[in-house]
């Protein structure tokens, strides 16, 4: 969940507890927290097949959905690796290239290869689906199993991922905030095959209630949007904007692309930088609206400290791949779900005060958050 590119110092990764309270359910969940590894300039080469043999060590195998998205090779895919080979495990990735079959060959082709554990970014977390079968045959085979950033409701597995009940919480928050009162849409992500759309939204109307109750907002739309699509979002804008005469106060969206598929849309009728919009995910250009102040607040949720997170797991289990003996993992139960023993990480929310924490992490460079600054304008971190 959530997209961008990130650089910083190697650090320790400290998982602490934290209660995630869902609208339909409470459940209990780890936190972890700490600096960043250093993420390299460029994605790694592409390959497509296991390694032939792995001789020494325990094998440790990762299957991407779509190595494509330059995020996976630029900052997850080496913050996984570096703590495996430290250990001196063999390691090796491959690319479903958004294939749900040819994912679910190369999972079993892991386990024929003796891999101990495998790191699976789903394709489709629907079931049935081609990826949860070759997920269910992992794990009936005693390969430790670690689901990475999509939550997937398979009790057999390690769940990775920030907390998406908190990514609503934090975007709400930050919107309420900057427009305690007044009408308020809300931009949702996929309906199908992924639960995020809906944990997201749990968390935005956990913090938004009090406030609708006292009649101080008004949520006047809320619509899901196919494929987390910019375009799609724009286009649902647009038409939110027409039906409510523009008389639009605030926008949640549930990513940074759909945030700018908003902005977009109220550019079209001279609203940027009036309406208060959340998005998360950390792209460089959306913490480039935030400083220009058409975004209100970016959720970041920092890949290179999931990418370490799964990395220093993966060495864990395989020294034991029983996921219920790992240090810090807990059951999540997202509603209608089964309870997934998960190690969730807490993102942090990005706002025109605190820019400086993305360009001092090495995210962002300063050039690229303060580009077409008005100077009389500049938040603190583009001065």
């Amino acid at each position: 969940m959530g997209n961008g590119k990130s650089g910083g110092p190697v650090a320790k990764v400290v998982a602490i507890g934290v209660v995630a309270s869902l609208i339909s359910a409470a459940c209990s969940t780890a936190t972890v927290t700490g600096a960043p590894p250093t993420a390299p300039s460029a994605p790694a080469p592409s390959h497509t097949a296991p390694a032939a043999s792995h001789a020494s060590g325990c094998f440790v195998g990762e299957a991407w959905n779509n190595y494509a998205e330059e995020r996976w090779g630029l900052w997850d895919q080496p913050a996984i690796e570096k703590p495996i080979v430290a250990a001196g495990d063999d390691y090796d990735w491959v690319d479903a290239k958004s294939n749900p079959d040819t994912q679910a060959t190369q999972i079993d082709e892991f386990v024929a290869k003796g891999a101990k554990v495998i790191v699976v970014m789903p394709q489709d977390v629907s079931a049935p689906s081609a990826t949860q079968a070759a997920i269910d045959r992992a794990a009936g085979a005693g390969v430790a199993v670690i689901v990475y950033d999509r939550v997937i409701d398979n009790p057999k597995v390690l769940l990775i991922a920030f907390d998406p009940v908190e990514i609503g919480r934090m975007e709400a928050r930050a919107i309420l905030a900057a427009r305690p009162k007044g009408n308020y849409a809300i931009i949702k992500g996929d309906p199908q095959g992924q639960v995020e759309s809906d944990l997201i939204a749990s968390g935005i109307h956990e913090i938004m209630q009090p406030a609708i109750d006292r009649g101080d907002i008004k949520i006047v739309a809320e619509t899901y949007t196919v494929n987390w699509d910019p375009s799609t979002a724009q286009t649902e804008m647009q038409a939110i904007l027409a039906e409510h005469q523009n008389k639009i106060d605030a926008v949640i969206a549930e990513s940074d692309g759909m945030a700018a598929g908003v902005i977009a849309a109220l550019k079209e009728v001279g609203l940027d930088g009036k309406v208060a919009v959340a998005g998360q995910g950390g792209d460089a250009m959306s913490l480039n609206k935030v400083a220009l102040g058409t975004q209100t607040v970016d959720v970041w949720p920092d890949p290179r400290l999931m990418g370490k997170a799964a990395g220093d797991a993966a060495v864990a289990l395989c020294k034991n791949p029983d996921i219920s003996k790992l240090k810090g993992t807990t059951l999540y139960s997202p509603p209608g779900h089964n309870q997934i023993p998960s190690l969730l990480l807490a993102p942090q929310a990005i706002a025109k005060d605190n820019l400086n924490v993305v360009v001092d992490a090495g995210w962002t460079t300063r050039d690229d958050l303060c580009a077409n600054i008005d100077p009389s304008k500049a938040p603190p971190a583009c001065r």
